[in-house]
């Protein structure tokens, strides 16, 4: 299925004034759609229901051009293996990340093998993932990171390249033009992926309609009420139909990217209380020459810049979608109050609450190196902007770039002691205690996560019938409950299955 491939959407009529649904997903993004495809597999009878507000799914983050399609493992990511102050290297994140996004991996192969997903192609191919650094200080570190992570089984194969020729057969655009007297290095893993989200969502968003779930466009939730039997009352505007709706479900997952928070908030459970948002906008340089991405096939990721936030760390990637290689570099940060991409200039103060004032003015006080760092880059002109690519690439040719706007990221700020906030680079479940609503907050790794994310939401939200569940998941995600860090054997047959199945073997 291609990007642009309609969807075997059931009905276009307007839904009854009154509807009633077992399961409601707000959102059609990648979240809601790993988990309602779950749910269609852990219980078929149930009824589904999903709303979107835009008119198709995966327009915002999951979007193929929204993001960067990283298939994030901690393979090339050094923002998961920070540098400590004595000099060491933690790699202690870096696992962890692997070990979700294996779960994603074997999550997708079962549905390909099942018929839920198509063409593994059109939406998952195989792209090296490489680190990059420069200064002998940080190939000393790249050292040290490479020797960590090749003792550990879920990074077995990761090479460290520091000879400046097989750093040009490995990466001719990136060496054309180097200073030959700089020191470089790179971390190799040659079974990284680059991942086409959105095809990905689309894929499962047919796979629902197709088994009877209710798939509405142009919906948006506008409140929700939680009844006294414990289920929820959703107030809907049918933007097709100039018509408002209630739909009672028994269960609300609310996967609606930067539109989460406000939506949580307006449900009021007590858990949301002390959360805030933190929104942050970029953009990435785009080259569609395939010329010019047939010199460059690798996803490289660099070194932050002191003070951005990991989601912002440089990296030329190498992108697969619908059929086409091309070359994506970025993100240049910038700066919006805005949640979502199609979202609304009023974003962030309408959620500011009581409950979450001293955590934004406390990461306010506190984040000032990220302030800097987004005062700078919003300074940035286009030539500024090419210059940093140069840093990867020094003879691009600036006409072969043009400038995207990515997707709309919100950060999460979270309540700190009583008077303190902290700013989070990842993603956090929020779900009521009687686990009849739940959301999904935050960011990076965000997409490439969605299996491990949906599986705690399943565990959280439904404990009374999880152990029942339990052994069907580890059909559909084997490694689930287990680690593969610990359990080399099964790991190895795992990564024999996957890429096999997702064709994902060089």
């Amino acid at each position: 299925m291609t990007e642009n491939a309609s969807l075997s959407v059931p009905s276009t009529s307007p839904l009854p004034d009154q509807v009633t649904t077992d399961v409601l997903l707000v959102g059609a993004g990648v979240m809601s759609a790993t988990l309602g495809t779950m749910l269609r597999t852990l219980e078929p009878d149930w009824s589904i229901t999903v709303l979107e507000r835009l008119a198709a799914p995966s327009l915002e983050s999951s979007g193929p051009w929204n993001n960067a399609g990283t298939g994030h493992s901690a393979l090339c990511e050094l923002n998961y293996t920070p540098k400590l102050p004595g000099g060491d290297v933690d790699i202690s994140k870096a696992p962890v990340v692997n070990e979700q996004f294996q779960l994603s991996r074997q999550f997708w192969s079962h549905a390909v093998e099942n018929g839920t997903l198509s063409d593994p192609s059109t939406f998952i191919n195989p792209v090296p993932h490489v680190s990059f650094v420069q200064g002998a200080e940080n190939v000393e570190y790249l050292r040290k990171r490479h020797d960590k992570l090749a003792a550990n089984p879920l990074f077995e194969g990761i090479e460290l390249v520091t000879d400046r020729d097989e750093f040009a057969r490995r990466l001719p655009l990136m060496a054309e033009g180097r200073d030959e007297s700089e020191d470089v290095a790179i971390s190799w893993a040659e079974n990284g992926t680059d991942v086409d989200f959105g095809a990905l969502t689309k894929q499962f968003v047919d796979h629902l309609a197709r088994t009877g779930a209710d798939i509405r466009f142009d919906h948006q939730v506008k409140n929700l009420t939680r009844e006294s039997d414990g289920s929820w009352r959703v107030v809907v505007k049918d933007r097709q139909h100039g018509k408002s709706v209630v739909i009672r479900a028994k269960f609300v997952f609310v996967g609606a990217g930067g539109g989460a928070l406000h939506l949580l908030q307006r449900s009021g459970i007590e858990e949301i209380k002390g959360f805030a948002g933190f929104p942050v906008s970029g953009q990435f340089l785009r080259c569609l020459d395939e010329d010019v991405a047939a010199k460059h096939q690798a996803k490289v990721y660099g070194m932050a810049a002191v003070g951005a936030p990991p989601m912002s760390v440089p990296h030329l990637d190498t992108r697969v979608i619908d059929g086409h290689r091309s070359l994506l570099f970025g993100p240049y940060a910038g700066w919006t109050p805005k949640f979502l991409k199609q979202g609304s200039f009023t974003d962030l103060p309408s959620s500011i609450r009581p409950d979450n004032l001293l955590p934004m003015a406390a990461i306010g006080v506190t984040s000032w190196s990220l302030i800097k760092y987004l005062v700078l880059e919003l300074a940035k002109t286009r030539g500024g902007k090419i210059d940093a690519l140069r840093v990867f690439a020094p003879e691009v040719e600036d006409q072969d770039w043009e400038l995207i706007t990515a997707g709309q990221r919100v950060q999460v700020v979270r309540q700190k002691g009583r008077f303190g906030g902290s700013l989070e680079f990842g993603t956090t479940v929020v779900n009521a205690a009687d686990g009849s609503i739940a959301g999904l907050l935050g960011a990076s790794p965000g997409a490439s996560t969605a299996v491990a994310a949906m599986l705690d939401v399943l565990e959280r939200c439904f404990p009374a019938r999880f152990e029942a569940w339990r052994s069907q998941l580890k059909e559909i995600v084997p490694s689930f409950g287990t680690s593969l860090a610990e359990n080399p054997a099964l790991l190895a047959d795992l990564r024999t299955w996957t890429d096999k199945t997702l064709e994902l073997t060089r």
